[in-house]
């Protein structure tokens, strides 16, 4: 008799099915053939790398190696107006002890906030301008800017044009183009005329104000519609609530939006490593100002930051040898900037673009 699948099996038939699965797993397997598609490779190299990337984050975390984990957080850290209060603190510690280490003395990162009540604002006497450029000097001395001999290694915020007096003459008439006629273009076309917005800003004069120049300093405008926050992506720059327009520096990623869209020329990109000596850098920094920088990163003019916030002028101003610049409390009505704007002639750079700047030209 056969016995069928709804047969009882006794106890020894049990063992003698279980001897023979084991006999059978003891014995070579025959290969089997699987796929797998190149969308199971790519995912699986894809959560390969991923889990690398968090465990090497865990060992950097645990290193013996200070830099490499301060570099590690200060690289994945928030933005910096959206950090807590703790949380702000902490990253300046990690710049302190970085930047200490990296130049050999004691540097302290400043954090202090904006003050109620305060909006700052500048003015500057372009008479009184010789065009001597200690303000740019100051300024490059102060706030840690790159120094270097070649193109792209130095830095200035500050940029004095230099421009020529002119007139219009008799003389000149017949100069122009075609030669003798001076109809299709005038000889006066190729001289100073009047004054212009256009001219040099790297020039070394033996001495100044020179015969027949005059000077017109140009920096950030610190512009209460500032073109160039609108355009960034990913929001490191904005207005402080002084005033100031800053740059998070460690989440600028170099795309340049600002500079295209600033009308002032007042940014500078970090195209190279900032040369940076040792022995000249400022350890009185601020997060949001003078701190250094790195290499492909915007910076700008924001009004001496680790200065101003402490009562203190910005450095172009103290430096001013015939006082052509001020610099105050727009609130204020008995600041020296609100008093300029209330009895001197005063116009703003390019006011027709309605940024609305917070730098103002004036003349007695």
């Amino acid at each position: 008799m056969t016995p069928n699948e709804n047969s009882p099996v006794g106890p020894d038939q049990e063992l003698s099915s279980e001897c023979s699965a084991q006999a059978a797993s003891a014995a070579p397997l025959e290969p089997v053939q699987t796929t797998t598609s190149r969308r199971d490779f790519l995912k699986g190299g894809g959560m390969l790398s991923l889990s690398s990337l968090v465990g090497a984050g865990a060992l950097m975390a645990q290193t013996d190696d200070a830099q490499a984990a301060i570099e590690w957080a200060e690289h994945f850290q928030g933005n910096y107006r959206l950090m807590t209060p703790q949380e702000k603190a902490e990253a300046r510690a990690r710049l302190e002890r970085r930047y200490s280490a990296e130049y050999g003395k004691k540097v302290t990162v400043d954090g202090t906030e904006a003050k109620d009540g305060v909006l700052m604002g500048y003015a500057l006497n372009i008479r009184k301008c010789i065009g001597c450029r200690r303000c740019v000097k100051a300024c490059v001395a102060e706030n840690n800017q790159s120094r270097g001999p070649n193109p792209g290694e130095r830095i200035e915020w500050i940029q004095v044009l230099r421009m020529e007096r002119g007139e219009f003459s008799k003389e000149k008439m017949d100069h122009g183009y075609p030669e003798g006629l001076g109809i299709q273009v005038g000889g006066n076309a190729y001289t100073p005329a009047g004054q212009v917005l256009e001219g040099q800003y790297h020039y070394e004069p033996k001495a100044v104000p020179e015969k027949d120049a005059t000077y017109m300093p140009i920096a950030c405008m610190q512009c209460e519609k500032p073109p160039c926050v609108k355009v960034c992506p990913v929001r490191t720059t904005y207005r402080e609530a002084d005033g100031p327009v800053v740059i998070d520096y460690n989440w600028c990623i170099g795309c340049r939006m600002c500079m295209g869209a600033c009308p002032y020329w007042a940014r500078r990109i970090n195209l190279t490593s900032p040369i940076l000596p040792k022995e000249e850098m400022n350890p009185v920094t601020h997060y949001l100002g003078n701190r250094p920088r790195m290499r492909g990163v915007v910076e700008k003019c924001h009004w001496c930051l680790q200065r101003t916030r402490q009562g203190r002028y910005p450095a172009c101003v103290e430096v001013c040898p015939v006082g052509a610049r001020k610099f105050g409390n727009l609130l204020d009505p008995e600041s020296e900037v609100s008093l300029i704007l209330a009895r001197k002639n005063v116009f703003r750079l390019k006011a027709d673009l309605n940024t609305f700047p917070k730098f103002f030209y004036f003349y007695d």
